[in-house]
């Protein structure tokens, strides 16, 4: 088969099981053993090493695949020479952080994840001392994995607790920063957190971090790992999944509900009276609590944030807003550059969860992520706070709609781009404002008439062209709507039936 096909991004994603009507498997063991020897030789050329020089730790979330996916990756390493380490249930950002422990310092890592993706799907995510690798190195790899035929080899990996190092590692930095208030070794004694791991990799953050430091964790729920996914998908955009994670803060009358997606690289929260900290709220919230250590710097974020988040970063925590592009990659990378140039970016950060930060090796994890919440819960409380004292000054989300535009030209990106062109004249033509945008074409309202913003983009992958809106006034989205089909009028192979 043609394993180009596997590639998303820079990730690889497939069908690992039967069983879903209309799909077939294409990420086998067999492919997965290929691989994985690819892997080694793609390394070792980058390091100009022998693979028998290389170390290498392979990981997994709760999906059922995994485990089988996870000898068949490692075995395709070892019959290219690599030393191999099995690190079992794992999360995607322990993954790379065992590159950088000393006490695993590998040369390279695997994880084994789809995210979010149904349960019959799988994965293969891979990192260097650079963190995870790029969409050209996953090219080089898959192609090379086409001509592999791995030999068969003794199975012959140690073992790693990985997670128990990791949560270690996060459980230091909570204790660290709290130590000023002078609670000992159990400063989150009288908070009440609730997780919701949606039967994912991340369980371990009640019983190896929030415990063991005195919070009451009663109300946590789904930690065990099932990759049937029996409860809610583990993905925090998705409504199920916050409406679960919500009932439980509220039912427990918890000070703070945490819930991650299966692999533990994303996470969203809900506050004591039951609001949801997701999308523009939780960038603007870790935006908050990083302020004070880096005023004056640049949060980057994916291109359909609000510009409700751009008047709260700017106007009100006197920082800069940089809206990038969307995917996580390229929020991260941005995020590099600005900082090799001598411009503080100490967070990069999509609507979806995917959050890096500098001071963590431009990382993006969930689990730390939620750490630096846990440790403002605290502070706060000490002070006689709320958590949500910190995005009091956010303006409320008023009305949105996201519409999606269906594209019927088998050439859609360059039927697209025209599309764009021509939004973008016409909006030129009716003087609206237009801020710069580094994805699509992107208005802002700022009129007595109609308040708010829109931004037509062009999908990726796909054939489509989303259009999100949002109204800053109550009773402005559907005059919004009326001005984005007038500016979309005209193109007879774009389907906007979605606007009615």
């Amino acid at each position: 088969m043609d394993l180009m096909k596997l590639q998303n991004g820079s990730d690889i994603r497939g069908v690992a099981l039967e069983g879903v009507e209309g799909e077939s498997v294409n990420l086998t063991p067999q492919i997965a053993k290929q691989i994985g020897c690819a892997y080694v030789s793609w390394l070792a050329k980058k390091l100009d090493v022998d693979a028998v020089a290389l170390r290498i730790g392979v990981g997994r979330d709760s999906r059922i695949s995994g485990p089988e996916l996870a000898d068949a990756l490692m075995e395709g390493m070892l019959s290219a020479g690599a030393q191999v380490t099995d690190c079992g249930m794992a999360t995607t950002p322990a993954m790379f952080m065992s590159i950088v422990f000393p006490e695993t310092n590998f040369n390279g890592s695997a994880m084994i994840t789809a995210s979010h993706l149904p349960f019959n799907r799988n994965g293969i995510k891979f990192f260097d001392d650079d963190g995870g690798l790029e969409h050209e190195d996953i090219t080089e790899i898959l192609n090379l994995a086409g001509f592999l035929n791995p030999a068969p080899v003794n199975f012959d990996v140690q073992k790693c607790d990985l997670i128990t190092l990791y949560a270690d590692y996060l459980r230091g930095k909570i204790a660290d920063a709290l130590k000023p208030l002078g609670k000992g070794e159990k400063p989150l004694e009288g908070l009440h957190i609730v997780v919701d791991s949606g039967n994912g990799a991340s369980g371990f953050f009640v019983d190896k971090i929030l415990q063991p430091l005195g919070a009451d964790t009663k109300g946590s729920q789904f930690l065990e790992p099932d990759g049937n996914f029996p409860n809610h998908i583990p993905n925090p955009e998705n409504k199920q999944a916050m409406e679960a994670i919500r009932s439980a803060v509220l039912n427990n009358k918890a000070d703070l509900g945490l819930i991650f997606d299966t692999d533990v690289d994303r996470m969203s929260a809900v506050l004591s009276d039951g609001s949801e900290i997701n999308r523009d709220s939780i960038i603007a919230m870790i935006a908050a609590i990083l302020a004070p250590e880096y005023p004056g710097s640049t949060i980057i974020t994916d291109s359909v944030t609000s510009d409700r988040l751009t008047y709260f970063l700017q106007d009100v925590l006197g920082l800069k807003h940089l809206c990038y592009m969307r995917g996580y990659k390229n929020v991260i990378n941005k995020q590099k550059e600005l900082n090799a140039k001598g411009i503080v970016a100490p967070l990069a950060m999509e609507t979806s969860g995917h959050g890096a930060l500098k001071d963590n090796y431009f990382l993006d994890d969930g689990a730390f992520l939620a750490v630096k919440l846990v440790i403002a819960l605290a502070q706060a409380a000490a002070q006689g706070k709320k958590l949500d004292s910190l995005i009091e000054k956010l303006p409320p989300l008023v009305e949105e709609g996201e519409y999606r535009f269906k594209i019927n030209d088998e050439d859609f990106k360059t039927y697209g781009k025209r599309v764009l062109a021509e939004f973008k004249l016409r909006a030129l033509e009716a003087e609206y404002d237009m801020p710069e945008s580094f994805e699509g074409v992107r208005i802002s309202f700022k009129g007595d008439d109609v308040q708010g913003w829109m931004l037509l983009r062009l999908s990726l992958h796909d054939p489509v062209m989303p259009l999100n809106i949002e109204a800053a006034r109550k009773g402005d989205l559907p005059k919004l709507v009326e001005i984005a089909r007038k500016l979309t009028d005209g193109f007879d192979r774009l389907d906007r039936s979605c606007l009615k």
